[in-house]
Parts: C-alpha cells; sequence; structure tokens
C-alpha cells in the first residue's frame, strides 16, 4: 500500500469508526460500498480494505446482496485498543471510562501481587524508575510527560504478573489512560496521594510483600473511581412520570 493509500486508508477508517461507535450508524444499519466510497471520494478497493478492518473488530459484517452490516455493541470486540479510543472520543465516555476503570480494579492489584512473587530484578528496578519518573512530572501540568512513566508503570505491573491474559491488557490500560489525558478527565496535576500509591507499590513488588501491593493497587483503582465521580460524573437518569394522581373533576351538579 502507497502512502497515499494509506492515507486515505486511515482517513476513512477513523471517520467510520468513530461514527459508528458514537451510534451514527445504528446496529442493523446498512453500508454501501459505493456510497461510502462516493461520500470519501476514493476507491471502492479502500472502502473494502477499510471494511476489512471494521470486520476484525466484529464492528461489522459483510454479506454478498446485503451490503455492510452495524452489528449490535455486544458482538463488538470491546477489548480492541481502537475501538476503545473511538469510543472514548464519542458521547458515552464517562461510562466507557467507568466500565475500562472497574476492569482495571478488579485486574490489577491481582497482577501487582503476582508481580511481588513474579517480577524479575530487571522489573523491578524499572518499575522505581517508572513510579519515580512519575513524581518528577506530576507538578506544572505536566499531564502528557506524566502519562509516558504511568502507562510504562502499569504495563510493567501486567508484564511481570507472569500471567500472559493480564499482559495483553497493557493496551487496554494504556488506551483509559491515555483517553483520561487527552479527553481532560485528569485535574490539571495528578493526585499526590496517588503519586505516592505508585511509589508504595514499586516498593512492595521490590519488596516481595504480595499482600501489600495488592491492597495499594486497589487504592490506585478506588481513587480513579472517585475521580471520575467529580470529573466525568454518571449521567443522571431522565425525570420519568411520577405516580399516578386522579384528576378532581369539576363539580357540575347543584
Amino acid at each position: 500500500m502507497t502512502t497515499q493509500a494509506r492515507g486515505l486508508h486511515t482517513r476513512v477508517l477513523e471517520a467510520l469508526g468513530l461514527a459508528i461507535t458514537a451510534g451514527e450508524y445504528p446496529p442493523g444499519s446498512v453500508l454501501r460500498t459505493d456510497d461510502l466510497a462516493q461520500r470519501f471520494e476514493v476507491s471502492r478497493t479502500v472502502v473494502r480494505e477499510v471494511v476489512r478492518v471494521l470486520e476484525s473488530m466484529h464492528l461489522v459484517a459483510s454479506r454478498r446482496r446485503v451490503g455492510v452490516t452495524v452489528r449490535p455493541t455486544e458482538q463488538w470486540n470491546v477489548y480492541d485498543p481502537q475501538v476503545i479510543r473511538w469510543r472514548l472520543a464519542g458521547a458515552d465516555r464517562p461510562r466507557q471510562l467507568r466500565s475500562l476503570t472497574v476492569l482495571r480494579s478488579a485486574v490489577e492489584p491481582v497482577a501487582a501481587g503476582l508481580a511481588a512473587l513474579n517480577a524479575t530484578p530487571e522489573q523491578c528496578r524499572a518499575l522505581t524508575e517508572e513510579a519515580l519518573g512519575m513524581v518528577a512530572t506530576s507538578r506544572g501540568r505536566r499531564l502528557e510527560a506524566y502519562l509516558v512513566h504511568d502507562i510504562a508503570f502499569h504495563r510493567i505491573v501486567l508484564d511481570a504478573s507472569g500471567n500472559e491474559m493480564f499482559a495483553r491488557l497493557g493496551d487496554v490500560v494504556a488506551e483509559v489512560l491515555t483517553g483520561r489525558t487527552h479527553h481532560h478527565v485528569m485535574f490539571d496535576d495528578p493526585d499526590p496521594a496517588a503519586v505516592t500509591l505508585h511509589v508504595q507499590v514499586a516498593e512492595a513488588v521490590r519488596g516481595r510483600d504480595a499482600v501489600r501491593a495488592e491492597e495499594l493497587t486497589r487504592q490506585i483503582a478506588l481513587g480513579a473511581l472517585r475521580e471520575l465521580d467529580v470529573l466525568a460524573p454518571r449521567a443522571e437518569p431522565a425525570p420519568g412520570p411520577g405516580p399516578s394522581r386522579a384528576v378532581p373533576m369539576p363539580h357540575t351538579g347543584p
């Protein structure tokens, strides 16, 4: 694929992925290759390549004589980092962030406990370095620099757990942390208490204290959920009809 073709492919993929995950094309919608090619002013070959990628994410299904059909949300590959990125860019961001943060709170504490038992000396060293990097960038509105260390820290914890399933969640966690930063679901400077907890997790892993590593990581996850309550609160349910009341009829008799 030429550089120009890659650019067209990326542009169409981003536009369609964002539109589908934002609900602009509800489940069951049928997309026609010719219509998409005309809309985006690209060849049908580019559209077909884009559709193949969307199919691999289970966002759409392609059938002959039917077209490209948007699949139900529950069939999407919600662990795909690109799908996560698109969903975090949409109006459903608060719910998506909460869902992913709850997932982290279930997985990362256990991973940290395992890391305390399984981490190599090199991983322990790297974890400490990233925690200190978080401290160094936690002031002065340096969120992008902080993000680099934050992502690296959590990848090391997941990798050091020795569990390949946990390790594969590194990209998911990276997208959550990136989404919080890029969509301003973070304070101007990270919570000092959370930064300290990361340093303490590194110390617990280095000290082979699995119980403490797990508990400290659980505190980090709960703190992230509390931040969401402030910065991305749940949508209030629309008010429904109240209890029915009998409306008194006007007195018409004598």
